[in-house]
C-alpha cells in the first residue's frame, strides 16, 4: 500500500534537511566542493515556490578543477577490466534500487513531478546501468572484415573525458540515461545538471563513489548553462557533449565546441504529432493520446502535443480528450493520487500560460483549460488544456510548449495527415493509431521522425535507437549506438602474405 501525502510530505522533508544546513556542493575528483568563488543560487520546489536550498555556483575555475580531474583519471578508468567495470555498474545499480524512495521523494519536490511517476523514473535509472552493465563486455567488440589478402578489423576505445548536460524534466534518470552508457565505454565525465532541479544529481554521484568508482571517474558540477555550461562545453580536456534540451541551447552548444571540434550527441525538442484514422481503436487511441500528453505534467520531450484526427471522428474524438483531461487531477506531487503536479518553475510557467493567449489569439477554441490552477496558488500550478479547431499554421500547433497543453487538428485523407505530421521543424517522435497494416508501414516509411510508435504510447525498449531527425537532435541514444558516441571505431589492415605492392623508383 503505498505512502498518505502526509507520509511522504514527512519523509522527504527528512531527506531534505540536509540540503538546507549548507550549499548544495559540487563533487570533483572524489570530494565535494563549494566552489572557488562562493557563489550559490536558490533552488526553489514547484510546489509553492519556496526555496529547498541554496546550490553552489560553478565558476570557470570549478569546470576547469572537474574536466582536469576527469582527464587525469581517464587512463586509468580505461583500462579498468570490463569485468570490473560492470560489477561496478551493477552495485551502483543496487545502491539505486535501495534508495529509490528517497530520490523518489526528492524529484517530486524538485520537479514538481507526481509521486507515481518519479518512483519508475527512479527504478528506471537503476534498470538503465543494469542494462549497459550487460553490454560492458562486448563494448569494445567490432567487426572482422576480410578482404583477398588482407585482413580487416575493427576495434573501438572509449573517447575520453566527456560532458553530460542534462535537463530538470525527469532529470535522475535521463542522468542515468547518459552516465551509464559512458562509464561502460570507458569514459569519464563531467556532469552539469540542470540548475532547475540539481538535487538528485548529488546523490547518483554519492551513490557511484560509495559503490567504489574511482575518484574522477565522474565528477558534478553545479550551475547555469550561460556560464558553468559554456565553460564545461568549450574546456580543451572535453571530447565529447552528451546534452538534452532545447534546440536553441544545443545549437548554442554546437558552435561552443565547434572550435575544438568537439563530438556532440544532442536530444533536443519535439512537437510530437499522434495521428488517430477513423479504423483505429478509439478506446486504445484515447488512453495513450491523454497520457501522452498529461503524464509527466506534459514536459517531456516525447509528448504527443498535437494530435491529428480524421475529420469523421473529429468532434467525437476531441469531446472524448475534453472530458478525460477534466476528470484529472491536479495538485500536490507527493500526493499518491494526484495526475498533475506544478510545472518546474515561474518562469516555465510563464511560457507555457503566454501560449493560452496565443493560441485564443489566433483563433483556436479553448474546449476546457488553458487557465492557472488555482487563481491564487503559490505553486506553478496549470489546467490541463486542450485547443480544438486549430490548424498546422498556428504557433500552438508548431512550436514546442513544453506544458500539459493538447493542439487538435482535423485533417481528411493519408496524405492530408502526412503533409500535417511533416510540417514541422522538428522530428523526434510520432504516433498512428490505425487498423490498416499497410498504412502503417508506409506511414512508418514516410514519417520524418527519429522514432516511431504504432498502435502504441511510448513503450522504450532498451536495446533500440531513441533520438530525432531535423531539429530533434543528432546521434542516438541506446544499446549499441550509445557506444557509437562513447568510442571511437578504428580499423586495422593486416596483409596476408606477399601480396603486389607498387614499386617507384626501382630502375
Amino acid at each position: 500500500m503505498s505512502a498518505s501525502r502526509e507520509q511522504n510530505l514527512q519523509r522527504a522533508a527528512a531527506f531534505l534537511k540536509r540540503f538546507q544546513s549548507e550549499p548544495l556542493p559540487h563533487f570533483i575528483d572524489g570530494a565535494h566542493v563549494l566552489g572557488n568563488s562562493g557563489a550559490v543560487f536558490d533552488n526553489i520546489t514547484p510546489v509553492d515556490n519556496s526555496s529547498l536550498g541554496k546550490v553552489s555556483a560553478g565558476s570557470q575555475t570549478d569546470v576547469d578543477l572537474a574536466s582536469r580531474a576527469a582527464n587525469d583519471a581517464f587512463d586509468s578508468w580505461r583500462n579498468v577490466s570490463a569485468k570490473e567495470r560492470k560489477q561496478l555498474l551493477n552495485q551502483i545499480a543496487d545502491a539505486i534500487v535501495e534508495r529509490k524512495d528517497e530520490i523518489a521523494l526528492i524529484e517530486s519536490m524538485d520537479t514538481g513531478q507526481p509521486i507515481r511517476y518519479m518512483r519508475k523514473a527512479a527504478l528506471r535509472g537503476a534498470e538503465n546501468f543494469r542494462f549497459f552493465a550487460d553490454r560492458v563486455l562486448s563494448a569494445r567488440d567490432g567487426l572482422a572484415l576480410p578482404a583477398e589478402e588482407h585482413l580487416n578489423y575493427t576495434l573501438r576505445q572509449p573517447i575520453g573525458p566527456v560532458a553530460v548536460i542534462t535537463p530538470w524534466n525527469t532529470p535522475f534518470m535521463l542522468s542515468t540515461w547518459k552516465i551509464a552508457p559512458a562509464l561502460a565505454a570507458g569514459c569519464t565525465v563531467v556532469h552539469k545538471p540542470a540548475e532547475w532541479s540539481p538535487l538528485t544529481a548529488a546523490i547518483l554521484v554519492e551513490i557511484c563513489f560509495g559503490a567504489g568508482l574511482p575518484s574522477g571517474v565522474l565528477n558534478t558540477v553545479h550551475g547555469t548553462g550561460e556560464l558553468t555550461g559554456k565553460a564545461l562545453t568549450e574546456h580543451p580536456a572535453i571530447k565529447g557533449v552528451a546534452f538534452v534540451g532545447e534546440s536553441s541551447t544545443g545549437a548554442q552548444i554546437m558552435r561552443q565546441g565547434a572550435p575544438s571540434l568537439k563530438r556532440l550527441h544532442a536530444e533536443l525538442g519535439g512537437k510530437n504529432p499522434v495521428i488517430v484514422f477513423a479504423d483505429a481503436d478509439l478506446d486504445r487511441a484515447l488512453d495513450a493520446v491523454v497520457f501522452m500528453i498529461y503524464s509527466l505534467n506534459g514536459e517531456r520531450c516525447t509528448s504527443s502535443s498535437r494530435v491529428l484526427i480524421q475529420a469523421p471522428i473529429y468532434d467525437e474524438f476531441t469531446a472524448a480528450i475534453r472530458d478525460r483531461a477534466e476528470k484529472l487531477k491536479i495538485g500536490h506531487p507527493l500526493d499518491p493520487s494526484v495526475e498533475i503536479g506544478p510545472l518546474i518553475h515561474p518562469d516555465h510557467m510563464d511560457k507555457v500560460t503566454n501560449y493560452f493567449d496565443i493560441g485564443r489569439a489566433e483563433g483556436a477554441t479553448v474546449t476546457t483549460g488553458a487557465q492557472k490552477w488555482p487563481a491564487d496558488a503559490r505553486g506553478n500550478y496549470v489546467e490541463p488544456t486542450l485547443f480544438t479547431h486549430a490548424s498546422q499554421n498556428m504557433r500552438i500547433a508548431s512550436e514546442e510548449i513544453f506544458g500539459p497543453v493538447l493542439t487538435a487538428i482535423p485533417f481528411n485523407d493519408d496524405s492530408d495527415a502526412l503533409t500535417i505530421a511533416n510540417g514541422s521543424p522538428y522530428g523526434l517522435a510520432a504516433y498512428l493509431w490505425t487498423n490498416d497494416i499497410g498504412r502503417g508501414h508506409r506511414f512508418a516509411r514516410e514519417l520524418d521522425a527519429g522514432m516511431i510508435w504504432v498502435n502504441s504510447e511510448n513503450k522504450r525498449h532498451l536495446p533500440a535507437p531513441f533520438g530525432g531527425m531535423k531539429e530533434s537532435g543528432i546521434g542516438r541514444d541506446g544499446g549499441d549506438y550509445s557506444f557509437d558516441f562513447y568510442m571511437e571505431t578504428k580499423n586495422v589492415c593486416v596483409a596476408l602474405g606477399g601480396h603486389d605492392i607498387p614499386q617507384l623508383g626501382s630502375s
